[in-house]
């Protein structure tokens, strides 16, 4: 078969996608077929590039030139750049297709969109501000049910489901209160309640560097590419992954029809912060955990699920490589945690995470503060949390910025080169609590 330009040549050669490129995902595996370790599979890849460029050219194009039927006509429907992060998605997610959208918000509304009136969804009572706004407009306007549970009680999760349950959408750990969801154990109960129950998990927390949803039985495991797998905050992506084929090609034809596929210079910028993925994440996991037992070595309530103190700690771990790098704590004062968050250098103030810059911010006046009050009261979010997302800076520059940052709010003084703890009445903020203090020597 020959066609102008070559087109159609190769059409024996096609993938299942209709793109005549490596498979997805790219073949990952040497000679003796023993799979590439993670650390690897995020660097390497094939991009089948004409002059064998290193770097995978970005495509700026929005048309290409040619007949009908050729490999790519129109960026919205299809890009070589973009089809290269997706294929590069797919191989370090597990996943068997790799989509690639214009943000994390807009990957939920890519996957939301399979849902029909009179559908039910089973979700957490801790959600990102975003989802859950989401999810009320899906109720308002859109007739789906929505059923708050505690997603960390299997047995509440399987109450709630029923044969019209369409959709499980989870995020573990949750944000901001760190709680710990069985993935297996509930896409299991989901399946059983309905064959045909989509398992969605929101994987932005762990990245696939330390948790695969896909392979522990979830149906649709999506994230901010914005955050670890960017790492640079200079770029906002969405990534979902799926096995199901067919399930992947309703996604796409959301994806096609509102135009929301990420951009060339995006997808470009994406695959650049995929490659430093591992690394990246080694060194804020292990930043966060030493803040981690700096906190509550000094008394304060301290979220995390690699601490041995957090209720699911051996479920995280039996599910996850690792904790990650976002902890929350607890003041027991609003007017304390507020001096806090101002007080930081190093840590600067923002509602996002997962850059290679360590943030902090007070998650019921920034990130969740579109939930309004009486629910996040219903959801036990205190109002005084702090959340800390953890970057690759010097660990003694990040202590030392934290406990200057809590003498300057007044939850400790200096005598000589000793902290030494105020009395709790000093630090006692509007919530009528008292602060826990630090007496570090």
């Amino acid at each position: 078969m020959s066609t102008p330009n070559g087109v159609g040549k190769h059409l024996a050669k096609l993938d299942l996608d209709g793109h005549n490129l490596p498979p997805s995902p790219t073949p990952s595996s040497p000679s003796n077929g023993r799979r590439y370790a993670f650390a690897t599979e995020v660097v390497h890849s094939k991009n089948g590039d004409q002059y064998n460029a290193s770097s995978m050219p970005i495509y700026q194009s929005a048309t290409f030139k040619g007949v009908p039927g050729q490999e790519y006509d129109y960026s919205r429907s299809g890009n070589p750049t973009r089809t290269h992060i997706e294929r590069h998605l797919a191989g370090i997610m597990n996943a068997n297709r790799a989509l690639a959208v214009s943000s994390g918000m807009g990957a939920c509304d890519v996957i939301t969109r399979i849902l029909r009136p009179g559908d039910e969804v089973v979700t957490g009572d801790d959600l990102y501000g975003g989802t859950n706004r989401l999810l009320m407009h899906l109720k308002t306007h859109g007739g789906v049910v929505v059923k708050h549970v505690d997603t960390t009680s299997i047995d509440a999760v399987k109450a709630a489901l029923t044969d019209k349950t369409a959709m499980v959408l989870l995020e573990t750990p949750t944000n901001p209160l760190i709680k710990i969801v069985d993935i297996a154990g509930i896409s299991s109960a989901a399946h059983e309640a309905n064959s045909a129950c989509v398992v969605v998990v929101d994987n932005t927390m762990m990245s696939p560097a330390l948790q695969k949803p896909l392979d522990l039985g979830a149906d649709v495991s999506y994230e901010s590419g914005t955050k670890y797998l960017c790492g640079h905050h200079d770029l906002m992506a969405g990534v979902i992954g799926v096995n199901d084929l067919a399930l992947g090609e309703k996604f796409y034809s959301v994806i096609n029809t509102t135009g929301c596929g990420l951009a060339p210079f995006d997808s470009w910028l994406l695959q650049r912060g995929v490659q430093t993925l591992d690394i990246r994440m080694e060194r804020q996991q292990r930043n966060c955990m030493q803040i981690a037992e700096f906190l509550e070595e000094r008394g304060f309530k301290v979220r995390y699920a690699g601490l041995k103190s957090h209720p699911q700690y051996a479920l995280h771990n039996s599910q996850a490589k690792g904790a990650g790098a976002v902890l929350s704590f607890e003041t027991g004062s609003i007017a304390l945690s507020e001096r806090i968050v101002e007080s930081t250098n190093i840590f600067g103030i923002s509602v996002s995470f997962g850059c290679v810059n360590s943030l902090i911010s007070m998650p019921c006046r920034m990130s969740h503060a579109s939930i309004d009050p009486e629910t996040r009261k219903q959801r036990a979010l205190p109002e005084d949390i702090i959340r800390l997302c953890v970057g690759i800076e010097d660990i003694n520059d990040l202590i030392d910025d934290l406990k200057q940052a809590l003498v300057r709010a007044g939850a400790v003084r200096i005598t000589g080169d000793d902290f030494v703890a105020l009395p709790n009445e000093a630090v006692e903020g509007e919530t009528g609590t008292t602060t826990q203090v630090v007496d570090e020597p």
